[in-house]
């Protein structure tokens, strides 16, 4: 096949599936999100605490934990076509109820099953574009598809801000609104994935036979590259270190990321903002982590390295929360939060890359499944650790603190991959 074949197919394939993950990623991310520009009122009007809220917003990952690897094996078996719209629909139909949480409990119990309703989503993600893209553009389309999670931060800070203020329109308050907004829209996304998606490239009507051939090709040929240590059954695909591991990296950038996102807000608010102010000024974080995330796993990609990719970026994260944990003025809270966006932004793209490196087939879908499953369990802790710490302190510093110790965690475990790599590689090449 020419060198042209290889441009033209991967720039179908881009313009065909990447527009389409990002926004189905870009509802799903503002569908966990949104739950921390709600609290700006939700709060005080249903008499939360910040251990309460903090909790509640946690809860959503533990249900997630506990199905996201079944559902990620269900979604190889029967397809991500049928599976990802029935997670979609069923998401939404739960962020709808939402809208009628009155105690604690209730709110534990539907932040609960929201998770288990969307588990399978983000790692049934990866592993469908792991059956489209070859390796050594991976990294790019796995940084477009994570970029809709700061572009949801960025275009749904503002958009949550102006929902909230719209509080009394159809007799609902303004949170009300804005969960069943986002139900909405994931109930039309997953209708559309049903009649949008192809399984796989064997079955897709959009490519010519010579470019189908090529994909199917240049596919095989990476996966029998694998040989040996690629790991395929799903039993290896739990066990293996190299997942374990890359999972609790996960755990500390997942504590980071959803720290940021869930208390932002109220972290913003702090300084004496209005709503409409918080849900611009949040924006502005998130929109400069777009670009700094693209490029870095254009960086990634070209250089061929993930590791150095992914340690650098979470100590970068780990700076701006020691800074946001001591600054005192708005423009410094700002470059605080810029900082760590960036950071955590960027180090999901390289480390996502990583485990398709030695894992496929079964063992694929269970690997990523459990390194997501396990890995956003970080997304309860971090925010229920700072709603903990906030309450008991009386102010953010701590809990900022402790989230940045996570992120020094995720860095050295990231190094030691590296380092018992290399020891493997050096043992045998003296066999």
């Amino acid at each position: 096949m020419t060198h042209s074949t290889e441009q033209i197919t991967l720039k179908k394939i881009t313009w065909r599936i990447v527009p389409f993950v990002m926004f189905a990623y870009f509802i799903a991310f503002f569908d966990r999100i949104n739950i921390g520009f709600a609290a700006l009122t939700m709060n005080q009007d249903l008499g939360f605490s910040s251990t309460v809220f903090g909790i509640g917003a946690g809860m959503f990952f533990i249900g997630y934990f506990l199905t996201d690897v079944p559902s990620n094996i269900i979604l190889q078996k029967v397809g991500p076509r049928i599976w990802l719209a029935r997670i979609m629909v069923s998401w939404g139909a739960i962020a709808a109820c939402m809208m009628f949480v009155e105690t604690a409990t209730g709110f534990y119990v539907l932040r609960f099953f929201l998770g288990v309703a969307e588990a399978g989503f983000f790692s049934g993600i990866i592993l469908y574009l792991s059956t489209w893209f070859p390796v050594k553009r991976r990294a790019q389309v796995i940084a477009f598809f994570m970029a809709a999670a700061p572009i949801s931060s960025m275009l749904g800070s503002p958009l949550a801000g102006t929902i909230l203020s719209l509080h009394g329109a159809f007799d609902l308050k303004g949170w009300q609104l804005m969960f069943l907004i986002d139900a909405l829209a994931a109930i039309l996304l997953g209708i559309f994935t049903f009649f949008y998606l192809n399984d796989r490239p064997e079955k897709n009507r959009w490519l010519s036979q010579k470019e189908t051939d090529w994909l199917i090709t240049t596919l095989a040929e990476e996966n029998k590259d694998k040989g040996s240590q690629g790991k395929t059954s799903i039993w290896k695909g739990l066990t293996d270190i190299r997942v374990l591991t890359l999972a609790v990296v996960y755990f500390g950038t997942s504590a980071g990321l959803y720290s940021l996102n869930i208390w932002s807000p109220q972290f913003i608010k702090s300084f004496g903002l209005t709503t409409f102010q918080i849900g611009f000024i949040n924006a502005i974080p998130a929109a400069l982590s777009v670009v700094a995330m693209i490029l870095w796993a254009k960086h990634s990609d070209k250089t061929k390295e993930r590791t150095w990719h992914v340690i650098s970026a979470c100590l970068f994260a780990c700076a701006g929360f020691i800074l946001a944990g001591s600054v005192h003025s708005l423009p410094l809270a700002i470059l605080a939060l810029i900082i760590a966006n960036i950071g955590i932004s960027s180090c999901k793209p390289p480390l996502w890359s990583i485990p398709s490196l030695f894992l496929r087939g079964p063992a694929a879908a269970a690997g990523l499944a459990a390194i997501n499953s396990i890995g956003n369990l970080g997304g309860f802790a971090g925010p229920a650790i700072i709603g903990w710490l906030k309450e008991t302190t009386g102010d953010f510093s701590l809990a900022l603190y402790c989230v940045a110790g996570m992120l020094v965690v995720s860095a050295v475990l990231t190094l030691s991959i590296e380092i018992n790599r290399k020891r493997k590689e050096m043992k045998n090449s003296l066999a």
